[in-house]
């Protein structure tokens, strides 16, 4: 048989054509913690073969891909511990939470502590066995079918308003399912893994994130966050609407523009909430506003305002992202590129020197910062504050009191958004906060700041480095959480982000993360921009009628 040249991490070595990938990742004694292989920035399973001359890139947990791998196939080896000890349960994972994801135990059981110590030596021995997770590819009309017989309608449902004619399954000991990823190639390789049982049946899975060495974090418990997404995904119960399949088929019978004034009302609402709480606060003179990046801030702020002078109150917004320092003044990172995320970033001299100013009844003129030169600039933009001023401050470090140590805690109320979309693809694949946020952010940073596709997933991880240094140790410092997610938003956003990520060629580094996206979109009916309400919080990012 024809030999073939594969080289990796600058090794080359010869193997028979039509080698598995598994196969020659164990003769380069690359050990059971490879995941997946990028052959010419495309992952592939370690099943598929090598049938030509190659430089392979093998991708273990570290890897943004082959971290999305290891999640699915604890996932898939969870579902099957939980079939095997209780055949009349079944997990539902729903929502990503900092450092694991949520998942919950659906059934007429209530899981004691002692079943979950079971659950858990059953997924040790999965794990111990090295079972392969065998890849099928099922023709669409079969695969709608099964999923029908075994009542899952939505995967039916989801399959049906797709265009593939061939769907790729795995099964693990007789149990099958899919995932909007490639799984590992055996359950031997997840080996790092925490299981948390909250109570309620209930239960938070950790796992070791991207470009952390394969290290599992110290799982720290936000219940404001969970109770968040819990109450937008009650909501959408009600309205059965529990899957992007419910959305879709409201696409398609006319009634997404009613769906989408209820999402509007809804946020509106708890927003308003936080503004009666300020109100009846007399203390509270500085409103504090974090969030992730594409968490909206900028228009929960706006939002708020409003609220704010509809009360007989003068609101006074300040960005802390105008008071970055000058380009060439900004901190680097370890790899020698600027770190916008760190607080040093800031003119910290300047926004406390501008606070005590404003605090003495000065008239002080705020600076705007100009993100295309890196330069702050000065536009008349004169503000002093009066009996009944409410300062609204809003950016990444709003809840880290070294931002602004001058005023006491008792003058603050500190308010954390981030999108939970409650909704999902079906009972085992959620809709990932970060895609979401990284949906958004492509849209809006190619519109306002002319950057490409490339670039905003080149930074994005830096961007994610400085969210869990700078954010997330100050969540449980917030008063108050708010969703900032719209039901219906992805619908939009793939209208606008689409053709975007179709400019990403497979010569990209990025172009496996950019189909990854396209792969996902897919399951969501465009939804027209018109739609959207000129005021909406995804104007922000789509543009259009925002003041």
């Amino acid at each position: 048989m024809e030999n073939i040249k594969i080289t990796s991490n600058g090794e080359k070595k010869e193997f028979q054509k039509n080698t598995t990938y598994y196969e020659i990742s164990k003769s380069f004694n690359l050990g059971k913690n490879i995941l997946g292989v990028k052959v010419k920035n495309e992952v592939l399973s370690l099943c598929e073969v090598a049938n030509d001359d190659q430089i392979v890139e093998f991708i273990d947990v570290n890897d943004l891909n082959g971290n999305k791998m290891y999640k699915c196939g604890l996932e898939f080896i969870f579902e099957v511990a939980l079939k095997e000890l209780f055949p009349n349960l079944e997990i539902t994972y729903q929502h990503s939470v900092p450092k694991g994801f949520l998942g919950e135990i659906i059934g007429d059981k209530i899981i004691t502590q002692e079943d979950i110590t079971n659950l858990k030596a059953k997924v040790a021995t999965l794990v111990a066995d090295d079972l392969i997770f065998k890849k099928l590819n099922i023709k669409k009309k079969e695969a709608i079918n099964f999923y029908k017989r075994i009542h899952e309608e939505e995967k039916a449902l989801n399959i049906e308003n797709i265009s593939d004619k061939v769907v790729t399954l795995y099964e693990l000991k007789g149990f099958y399912n899919y995932f909007y990823s490639d799984m590992p190639y055996s359950t031997g390789s997840i080996t790092q893994y925490d299981i948390i049982y909250l109570g309620r049946n209930r239960l938070i899975f950790v796992i070791p994130p991207a470009r952390s060495n394969g290290k599992l974090p110290e799982y720290v418990h936000y219940d404001n966050i969970i109770n968040s997404f819990l109450v937008g995904k009650n909501w959408l119960e009600t309205l059965n609407m529990k899957y992007c399949t419910s959305i879709n088929t409201t696409v398609s019978n006319g009634q997404i523009k009613d769906f989408i004034k209820s999402c509007e009302l809804v946020f509106n609402l708890n927003v308003a909430k936080c503004a009666d709480t300020i109100t009846n606060n007399r203390n509270i003179k500085f409103v504090l506003i974090a969030g992730p990046s594409s968490s909206g801030k900028t228009t929960t702020c706006k939002r708020l305002s409003s609220y704010l002078m509809a009360k007989g109150f003068d609101p006074v917004k300040l960005s802390i992202d105008d008071f970055f320092l000058e380009r060439e003044e900004t901190p680097k990172d370890e790899n020698g590129e600027y770190d916008f995320e760190c607080l040093t970033a800031v003119d910290l001299e300047l926004f406390n020197n501008t606070l005590k100013r404003l605090l003495n009844n000065e008239t002080v003129n705020i600076p705007t910062y100009n993100f295309v030169t890196g330069k702050k600039e000065y536009n008349d933009n004169y503000v002093k504050l009066n009996e009944n001023s409410i300062v609204l401050i809003e950016g990444l470090h709003a809840l880290n009191d070294d931002l602004l140590p001058i005023i006491d805690n008792k003058y603050k109320y500190k308010i954390y958004l981030s999108p939970f979309i409650p909704l999902n693809i079906d009972r085992h694949n959620y809709i990932s906060t970060l895609d979401l946020r990284l949906i958004r952010r492509i849209i809006r940073d190619n519109r306002t700041r002319g950057h490409s596709v490339h670039r905003t997933i080149h930074t994005w991880q830096s961007v994610r480095n400085g969210e869990e240094k700078y954010i997330f140790p100050y969540i449980h410092q917030a008063d108050v959480i708010i969703n900032t997610a719209l039901p219906y938003e992805i619908g939009v956003e793939k209208v606008y982000v689409e053709p975007l990520l179709r400019s990403i060629n497979v010569e990209s580094n990025y172009y496996e993360e950019a189909r990854r996206l396209l792969n996902f979109l897919k399951m969501f009916y465009p939804i027209p921009g018109e739609y959207v309400n000129g005021d909406s919080i995804l104007r922000e990012f789509i543009g259009g009628n925002y003041d």
